[in-house]
Parts: C-alpha cells; structure tokens; sequence
C-alpha cells in the first residue's frame, strides 16, 4: 500500500514576515528547509509519496529549487486557490485569502487516492511521528473513517520569543474527543499559561496539543465538503474566517462520523511562529546533523 505525505506550503506567515518566507527559511547545512527534513523523515517512516500544497505563482520556483530534489519518493505540487470551492459555492465579495489549513488540504484531492498524512512545511515535527502515523494508515483493521492524530506535549512546542496558540486535546482511552483553540499561551515563571480575563491559566507541561500533524484517508476530502459548506454559510460576511483541520476533525467526531486516535509524539516541536525563532531552529537541526541524526546534505 503506498502511503502519501501532503505538506501545507502555502501560508502567509503575517508574524514571521509576510510571503513565503516561512516555507523557504533555510535550516540546513546545504540550504535545506524545514521540509526537507520532514520529508526525509517521512521516507524513511515509510511514506512513498510527497504532495506540496502550494500557491500557484510559487510553482516554477518550488519545482525546480524543492520538488525536484527530492529522493526516495515521488513529489509532486498541488494548488491553493481562492477561488476553488465545492460545487455550488461562490468567494465571498471582499474575500482577499483562501480558507485555513483545512481547505489547504483540500486542494491536494486531485493528487491523493491514498491513505495520507498532512503537516504543515514549516513545522519540524521529529522523526518517530512519520513511522508511527505510516503504520497507522497501512493497518488493515482501520475503516475508512479511522483518522489520527499527532499529539504532542504542550511543554516542547511553546516559544520563548512570545505567546501562542494551540490546540488543547482532551482525550479518552487514545481518541481525541475534543480540542479547542487556545490563544496567548506563554511560558511565565509559574509555569506555561494563559490569561482569561485577569486570570492566567497554567497548564501542565503534558497537556496534549494539536501541531497539524493528520492521518487521513481520501473520504475526509468529501467530508470537507459538507462541513465547508456550512462553514462558509455561517461565515459569509466574515471575511477573516478560517476552518482548521482540527475544526473538520471536531465536527466529525461530535457526529460520530470518524474515530480519530492520538498517536503520542514525544519529539521536541520546532516552528517559526517568529521570525528570530530561525536561528534557534537552524542551531538545532545542524546539532542533529552533528550527532549523525541527519546527513549534512539530504539530497
């Protein structure tokens, strides 16, 4: 069974800088991205393919400079745009951006007829993720609305540069059961911690996060659908609205509709939520080139 890893490039990263910078911050020795890294992990988790989900005027640049160096698995790019929408459904008028990482990953159906898994290309997510979520999607016993998710401990994916947001999991004998978005987490001398009102919030360091790491099989493309659908019904004048992954996997799950189990991520969490975070990133990959983790040149 092949397996495919779909990576979400397309982001505008406002607080990194604007652009594409987030996707192309170099990391590695010969100029490697964050990507490439999930990418050779990736192949060696198991996975055969690799689909980039990218905008279109990145293309040219993409495929010749990323793409095509890529060995071990085929890669191909796929298109986020804003005007692609299920039948029947219009841009809102004023609508300047597409719709988040859910319809990022909905752009990819053309290319995926597999069992996939979908992260974000400018996230490092360490390497057991890739085998574990490999082995999810390529046992037998798991329907076609058996999902999975990464779940990662809170402690080794804030930064120290600033507050963030994430995905608080609660969990039930391994299956995710609920998840909400927290903004304006940040380490404080007592402990990581968020403010509601005047109150901060501490949580503990092994609270289960979400970081967009998904297994997936191709019925979540038609369950996009549906839910978007909705979505984009109650939000028509909200132009700033976006619907998350983790948003598709909630409303499956409140309807009974698909399992979605929590695969425990122990790794350290690497990300460029700001942009003096690249350097703390790059020191880290080139410590795990030196111990022999990854070969100074991937490619």
């Amino acid at each position: 069974m092949d397996t495919t890893l779909v990576i979400l490039a397309a982001g505008l990263g406002t607080r990194f800088g604007g652009g594409s910078e987030k996707q192309l911050a170099t990391v590695g020795k010969h100029g490697e991205i964050m990507s490439d890294f999930s990418v050779y992990d990736a192949i060696l988790g198991g996975f055969t393919k690799v689909v980039y989900v990218i905008k279109p005027d990145m293309e040219p640049m993409f495929t010749e400079n990323i793409a095509s160096k890529i060995k071990g698995a085929k890669a191909i790019t796929a298109f986020q745009r804003m005007e692609d929408l299920p039948a029947g459904l219009s841009v809102p008028q004023g609508r300047e951006k597409p719709w988040g990482t859910a319809h990022a990953m909905w752009a990819a159906r053309h290319e995926v007829k597999e069992p996939f898994m979908v992260i974000n290309a400018d996230d490092y997510y360490g390497r057991s993720i890739y085998k574990a979520m490999n082995s999810f999607l390529r046992d037998e016993k798991n329907g076609n609305y058996d999902y999975a998710m990464g779940g990662y401990f809170l402690g080794n994916t804030v930064s120290e540069y600033g507050s963030v947001s994430r995905g608080i999991c609660t969990l039930k004998d391994g299956f995710l059961v609920d998840v909400e978005e927290i903004k304006g987490i940040e380490k404080r001398p007592e402990g990581i911690s968020y403010a509601r009102g005047d109150i901060f919030h501490v949580l503990p360091d092994d609270t289960p996060v979400s970081m967009n790491a998904f297994a997936f099989k191709p019925s979540i493309f038609n369950e996009f659908e549906r839910i978007f659908a909705h979505f984009l019904a109650e939000n028509s004048r909200n132009l700033t609205a976006e619907i998350g992954m983790a948003d598709i996997a909630k409303e499956l799950i409140k309807r009974g509709a698909a399992t979605m189990s929590v695969l425990p991520a122990t790794d350290r969490w690497y990300g460029f939520t700001y942009k003096a975070e690249q350097e703390i990133v790059r020191k880290a990959v080139w410590d795990m080139i030196d111990q022999g983790i990854y070969p100074e040149k991937l490619f």
